[in-house]
């Protein structure tokens, strides 16, 4: 995925209202630009952080500018709107870069299912396979050297294993893949000690036969896209699938 037209560096002052930042171009202007990510963006947010951040050319929009990365202080790069992880992971699936889910031929995006009127991120499908649904989650919190998700409590996401977990029971293929946007991270585990009922949905999730995938991104101002997998660390249960 490429920045079209490319990205452009200011230092993050303050996010607040959860949708907004305000910024300090190189210029010394300062600029109020639009935060995609609704989460508690814990490390993702400090202020003195270089913010990059693309511009809409729509005439409509009250805040043209969008918060796309963050490069830290300790030199790590996080892609902080959420809206990308879902274009990665399609990318990734239409180039068929990733093993463990190539070999389908048909990709649907936002297909209904589930009895929680639940929408999957992505639906592969193949003649002769059992269809395949696949969760997208993005990982951005990385605490004692460690990446966890989530970064709050989600009861959207405790439903989506629930969901999972019923697929695969009935015999589909349920995948929930962690797609790490945050450079600094090397391996994925379940925020025990921030969604206890999530992490624990998870572990029972597998063990109906949801797959578990953690993949990570490269990321710079000019493009990004997911390159490698990651590491899942056990807890009560939790491996690599």
């Amino acid at each position: 995925m490429q920045f079209v037209p490319p990205l452009k560096p200011a230092r993050l002052v303050a996010r607040y209202k959860r949708f907004l930042a305000d910024i300090v171009t190189p210029e010394g202007e300062t600029l109020t630009i639009h935060c995609a990510n609704t989460g508690a963006m814990t490390g993702c947010a400090t202020p003195g952080d270089t913010v990059w951040y693309s511009t809409s050319s729509s005439t409509t929009r009250k805040y043209p500018h969008s918060w796309e990365l963050t490069n830290t202080q300790q030199g790590h790069w996080i892609c902080v709107n959420t809206l990308r992880a879902n274009q990665l992971v399609q990318e990734a699936l239409t180039r068929q870069i990733i093993p463990e889910l190539s070999g389908y031929s048909h990709c649907r995006a936002e297909v209904k299912y589930g009895t929680e009127k639940s929408r999957i991120d992505f639906l592969l499908q193949a003649e002769d396979r059992a269809n395949c649904y696949i969760e997208v989650k993005s990982v951005t919190l990385l605490q004692n050297g460690k990446g966890y998700f989530p970064d709050a409590v989600t009861v959207r996401g405790q439903k989506h294993l629930r969901e999972l977990a019923v697929l695969a029971a009935e015999g589909h293929r349920a995948v929930l893949l962690f797609a790490v946007l945050h450079t600094g991270i090397e391996d994925v585990s379940p925020a025990r000690h921030i969604d206890a009922h999530y992490a624990e949905l998870l572990v029972q999730a597998q063990r109906c036969g949801v797959d578990v995938l953690a993949y990570q991104a490269t990321l710079s101002p000019e493009q990004m896209w997911l390159s490698h997998p990651l590491p899942l660390i056990a807890d009560a249960g939790l491996s690599s699938s």
